[in-house]
């Protein structure tokens, strides 16, 4: 049994806690996609877990993998499973040998090329943290992976063919002196970068990490295990999918599943399908949202700090109350309505079978809310997004309004069960589901797996 966890927006969902609800009953925790600028945070036990590469499931003992469509930087990898050893856990986490290497001159490149951008207003809003250029990489064939790790002759002429390259853009497109980097400061140096991921792939060697993952997956499903497919990110930052130019460099989507884990498409189809969805909608990072409230100034793209003051006072509200800063970098996230051209997008690519739907709770701070029904584009009613980020940006929504429910006792009612919630909010969530003809399975009312109420366990 496959049970794959897709972000149904643009990232921020909850999928962390989805995973943490569900994996009791899986085997084996997979990411697939995406690096450590996708940020998961876990409460379990009262404690609480910030994670941005290792799967979820390591909080409770699950077997984790970072799949073939990962990119993967080792000091965060090391770093993140020490951070869970000093606190008295024991994660057991396998690297794909086809998943590539973040290097660190990857994550210079980075920074320069947002910087460049935002002169004219085309920056993406990403981490800095080298996932696009890595990516770039890997399309161009000359990509270093964990496999190259493992063999010291391998990584030599990789580094030897590739870090030329790459001090030459620095330099001669950018004008950077690559000799005297404060923060990497050996990032072009083949000699320094050899050492370095060289002991690393003696570390992934020592504590068995590598594996052939499409093969250690299908054995393990042989082998009678469950397995948990856990994207990073949501879908409409999926480069395929999503608001090009402003997305991830990878597929969130469910189609991604099968790529990122060697897994193949009838595996993943037969499945479960669990898309993750945020009762309202935030985004970090430029683009176009339609059912913005009030921007954030920095991540949109023209937004002068002019909001109305209401809906500049509404969207605050809205993120203190959710606790709306991105996990990985801690910016403020933009606060919108929840927008269903959008969900029914995300529905049509990946084949949902089921819904999470988070932070219900948050919304218990409005008398009223709204939700985007269909947009109007150039006169017409549009059901779903259109193809072209141009055009989103020029959707007008048109909203349905919702009464509003009261704060409750919300441990009280995840116990009780969906009965128990406030009639406005199952008027909200029915809706929801009716609209995009899915059933929802949980209902997340507080931040742990406690605070949820579990309709259907997809397993």
């Amino acid at each position: 049994m496959t049970v794959t966890i897709v972000g149904s927006q643009l990232g921020d969902e909850g999928k962390g806690r989805v995973v943490d609800l569900y994996s009791d009953e899986a085997d084996v925790v997979v990411r697939y996609q995406g690096g450590d600028n996708a940020g998961h945070t876990v409460c379990h036990s009262g404690e609480e877990y910030k994670l941005s590469l290792v799967p979820s499931g390591a909080i409770r003992d699950k077997v984790g993998v970072l799949g073939n469509g990962c990119v993967i930087n080792p000091r965060t990898l090391f770093d993140e499973l020490q951070m869970l050893r000093d606190r008295g856990l024991d994660p057991d986490v396998r690297v794909a040998e086809r998943a590539h290497v973040i290097m660190p001159f990857h994550r210079v490149l980075d920074g320069i090329e947002e910087d460049v951008k935002s002169e004219d207003d085309q920056e993406v809003g990403t981490t800095g943290r080298g996932i696009g250029p890595t990516y770039e990489d890997k399309a161009g064939r000359r990509g270093v992976r964990i496999g190259d790790l493992l063999d010291p002759d391998v990584l030599r002429d990789r580094l030897e063919y590739v870090v030329p390259q790459k001090r030459a853009i620095a330099e001669d497109v950018y004008g950077l002196d690559v000799d005297n980097l404060e923060e990497y400061p050996n990032a072009f140096d083949v000699e320094a970068l050899f050492e370095e991921f060289n002991e690393y792939g003696r570390r992934i060697e020592r504590e068995d990490m590598a594996v052939n993952a499409g093969a250690y997956l299908s054995e393990a499903r042989a082998s009678g295990k469950s397995l948990m497919l856990e994207g990073a990110q949501g879908t409409i930052i999926d480069i395929d999918h999503g608001n090009y130019p402003f997305v991830t460099s990878s597929n969130p989507t469910a189609g991604g599943a099968t790529v990122g884990t060697g897994l193949s498409p009838g595996v993943i189809g037969d499945g479960e399908v669990v898309g993750i969805v945020k009762a309202y909608l935030t985004r970090v990072g430029s683009g176009p949202l339609p059912t913005e409230l009030a921007g954030v100034e920095g991540d949109t793209p023209g937004y002068d700090g002019e909001a109305d003051p209401e809906e500049e006072k509404l969207a605050t509200s809205i993120r203190e109350a959710g606790d709306e800063y991105g996990t990985v970098t801690g910016r403020p996230r933009r606060v919108g309505w929840l927008d269903l051209p959008m969900l029914r997008h995300s529905t049509r690519a990946s084949g949902f079978t089921g819904l999470a739907i988070n932070h219900v709770d948050t919304l218990a701070i409005l008398d009223e809310l709204k939700v985007a029904e269909t947009y109007e584009l150039d006169g017409e009613e549009r059901q779903t997004m259109p193809a072209t980020t141009e055009q989103w940006a020029e959707c007008e929504p048109v909203y349905r309004t919702f009464e509003g429910w009261e704060q409750q006792d919300w441990e009280a009612i995840a116990a009780d069960g969906y009965d128990a919630l406030p009639a406005n909010a199952r008027t909200y969530l029915d809706y929801i589901s009716d609209e995009l003809d899915v059933p929802i399975y949980a209902i997340g009312v507080g931040p742990s797996r406690e605070d949820t109420i579990v309709r259907e366990t997809p397993y």
